[in-house]
């Protein structure tokens, strides 16, 4: 599930196969023209569906000409992404933005 709040997406709930398919839809919303926050500290699953994710954000940020950093990741998405050897291309944080 995603909220909007002003220029930040807070994400909850399961980033898996099974459940993330209107999260796709959803992260194709436009972001346009300014710097958006992802936080996903209440994201209680998550698996290479999940990095497939954030890649997708990204890229419809950039196509927006928007920037964005995915806050709060959870250790286990932020290995899949260093497994998958696409952790350096995504703005990851640790901290709230």
């Amino acid at each position: 599930m995603m909220q909007r709040e002003g220029d930040r997406l807070r994400v909850s709930g399961r980033l898996t196969m099974d459940s993330i398919g209107s999260s796709f839809d959803e992260a194709m919303l436009p972001l346009e023209g300014k710097s958006w926050t992802i936080d996903l500290e209440q994201v209680e699953a998550a698996d290479s569906a999940a990095v497939s994710l954030l890649l997708a954000w990204l890229r419809n940020a950039q196509n927006h000409g928007a920037s964005l950093v995915f806050a709060n990741v959870p250790d286990n998405l932020r290995s899949l992404a260093d497994l998958y050897g696409v952790a350096d291309a995504l703005p990851l944080n640790h901290s709230p933005q």
